[in-house]
């Protein structure tokens, strides 16, 4: 039975069944400890390093995204020493405060979790369920604009749905917003879709334990 089970689950993934996710209904005292996961987690995965703000309680700042030029990437052949190179595009990171007019007060907390499932812009994404990863299914964006590089979704994205959840309410409600314009990212025109194909980003999920480099412990 566990092992029929187990291939059921694994079907039921392939097909789309773990990308569609409830937004889960809580009390207030269970939506603050998801708030409280999402905050761990947010300082775990180091969102600070990027998005500012080392010390949530210091720094008020904290998340608010770019305040130097200093905090830029470059993306492509070009760097810091070498800024003519190209390709070379710039990429920013955002203010992630709830702030509606600089920050991300404007989404959903459904579009922030697309975001960090699918690696899709809350912007140009609508507030909808996604049932795949193939562009043009399952409410899946026909023509994807896609986070800049080196927001890590493609790894975030094998985060559990409860995690990522968690990181949303966390960003949406547990957060004070700040007033930080940040100029938007560079990028191609294709906003990064060839380079975030299915043959580049590998399998979602993650293929079952063990694989051709794995093993079973003894």
């Amino acid at each position: 039975m566990r092992r029929v089970w187990t291939s059921l689950a694994h079907t039921a993934a392939f097909a789309g069944a773990l990308c569609t996710s409830i937004a889960p209904m809580s009390t207030s005292q269970t939506a603050r400890d998801t708030i409280l996961l999402g905050r761990q987690l947010v300082i775990d995965h180091a969102c600070a390093g990027c998005h500012g703000g080392l010390n949530p309680i210091a720094n008020v700042k904290w998340l608010a995204g770019r305040q130097s030029p200093l905090q830029d990437f470059y993306i492509g052949a070009c760097s810091p020493v070498a800024p003519t190179a190209k390709p070379c595009f710039l990429t920013r990171p955002r203010n992630l405060t709830p702030d509606n007019a600089t920050g991300i007060g404007r989404f959903s907390e459904r579009q922030i979790f697309n975001a960090l499932r699918f690696g899709l812009r809350p912007g140009e994404t609508p507030d909808v369920t996604i049932t795949s990863m193939t562009p043009g299914q399952g409410n899946f964006p026909a023509n994807p604009r896609y986070l800049a590089p080196p927001m890590p979704w493609p790894e975030w994205r094998y985060m559990s749905d409860r995690e990522l959840w968690a990181i949303a309410a966390y960003l949406k409600r547990g957060l004070k917003p700040v007033v930080n314009k940040v100029e938007d990212s560079e990028g191609p025109p294709d906003f990064w879709a060839s380079a975030y194909t299915q043959e580049e980003l590998g399998p979602y999920p993650f293929s079952p334990f063990p694989t051709s480099a794995e093993q079973e412990p003894k």
